[in-house]
């Protein structure tokens, strides 16, 4: 289940594996470098385990919903993050309104809950707002653990 990336260059749209979303990569179309994801990726359940098993590089977990105050307050940390973390780290964003298992499955109570995965485990989880520095580095102990 890769994820579809439009070209900066050409806008054609992408395929990249799981496993390459750290990576620069290569337009199939104009041929342009197509550089490491830099946003947060929505994720489903299927991606999310798709890209767990797969990134080769520290993932951030962002469990929030959107009636939750404290999570629109999170919200610009988490893409700073994102962009500050470009090639080293991905951050995914579930929506545990969307889906409750995934939730479920790491026991989140209360959001905005943040885990930290590497090499498809879970090395931390923390509920409650922190600052983007806080999340950086918690994904640098786990590449550097």
């Amino acid at each position: 289940m890769p994820l579809i990336r439009s070209c900066p260059h050409c806008g054609q749209k992408n395929r990249i594996p799981a496993r390459h979303l750290a990576d620069t990569g290569r337009c199939g179309h104009c041929k342009n470098d197509l550089p490491p994801v830099a946003e947060p990726i929505a994720a489903d359940t299927a991606l999310f385990d798709e890209i767990l098993q797969n990134a080769r590089v520290p993932i951030l977990v962002d469990f929030w919903a959107d009636w939750c105050g404290p999570c629109h307050m999170a919200a610009p940390e988490v893409v700073r993050t994102a962009a500050d973390t470009q090639g080293r780290a991905l951050v995914l964003k579930v929506d545990t309104e969307q889906s409750p298992q995934l939730a479920a499955r790491y026991n989140v109570r209360g959001i905005p809950n943040f885990a930290v995965f590497h090499t498809g485990r879970l090395v931390s989880q923390q509920a409650g707002v922190v600052g983007h520095q806080q999340m950086e580095s918690w994904l640098e102990a786990a590449r550097n653990g």
